[in-house]
């Protein structure tokens, strides 16, 4: 069951009206949120940025928090979620539908569409780690907006399986942003590094969770950028997303950081995100 435009339909039935901005021009914002048990995890940090990027494309969105939270929790039910369900839930608002220009039209009306499907948690993966490559940063230069216009991010993916890694370590001139679908933090003498929170990488709901743990529990962060040379010599790398939550990243272009192998580091603040979660979550 879905909900698109105010109606509940079946997966069957739904269409895309041939001038919907979102698919003509990727004019829309969207937000992933993790469902743990049944239960939807940092939904008012989803919503706060949700609300941010439709202000900073210029979208009055005409629903209340309220009433997008309702949604939410409709689609859970309606889905037959269960306490027992992991899943994902992903809410996208275009700008709606309009003969096509580029500029923006008065008085159009935004679409919402939004669906949850069952989704485990990635524990194996998480045991193990990724590969990545480095690729150059072809995207644009708001990155810290959740839009619809993800074919950068698809192309470094895509370059990234191609040559037999999991995931794409992204830089602009020899400095690091972040992955293709995630942000990135290295870890040096104990140390957390990742590129500051500014118009160059997204603002990670995972992200923040993973800095706030950290400091909590007296492990040092620095928000600033550093370069290929500090990653490739960082005792251990790892990359935050509502997905694949912590995942280490064991080794770069064929290269093994660190000793090859999950670090300490990354395992301790994948415990500390197991408890977080039971703590906001599953009470």
């Amino acid at each position: 069951m879905l909900y698109v435009d105010g109606n509940w339909v079946e997966e069957g039935q739904l269409a895309v009206h041939p001038e919907d901005r979102g698919y003509n021009f990727g004019d829309g914002i969207y937000e992933v949120v993790r469902i743990y048990k049944g239960k939807m995890y940092q939904w008012e940090g989803h919503l706060t940025r949700l609300y941010r990027s439709a202000r900073e494309i210029m979208l009055d969105l005409p629903w209340r928090p309220e009433e997008l939270s309702e949604i939410a929790l409709q689609l859970i039910e309606k889905n037959n979620l269960t306490d027992q369900d992991d899943a994902s839930l992903y809410l996208q608002i275009s700008r709606g539908t309009a003969p096509r220009v580029h500029d923006i039209p008065s008085g159009i009306k935004p679409v919402i569409m939004a669906f949850v499907r069952k989704k485990a948690r990635p524990l194996e993966d998480m045991k193990k780690g990724w590969s990545a490559m480095l690729v150059d940063d072809i995207r644009w230069q708001r990155c810290d907006i959740k839009t619809l216009n993800l074919l950068g991010a698809v192309m470094v993916k895509q370059y990234a399986k191609n040559a037999g890694a999991q995931e794409s370590i992204l830089h602009r001139n020899g400095t690091i942003t972040e992955c293709s679908s995630s942000n990135l933090f290295a870890v040096k003498n104990g140390a957390l590094y990742t590129h500051p929170a500014d118009y160059m990488v997204l603002h990670g709901i995972t992200r923040q969770s993973v800095i706030d743990l950290a400091k909590e529990n007296g492990i040092a962060v620095h928000e600033e950028a550093f370069d290929i040379t500090f990653l490739k010599q960082a005792d251990e790398l790892f990359l935050t997303s509502t997905t694949a939550e912590i995942m280490s990243l064991i080794s770069v272009d064929g290269h093994p950081i660190g000793d090859g192998q999950v670090g300490p580091v990354v395992k301790k603040l994948q415990a500390l995100f197991e408890q977080h979660i039971n703590e906001s979550v599953l009470v």
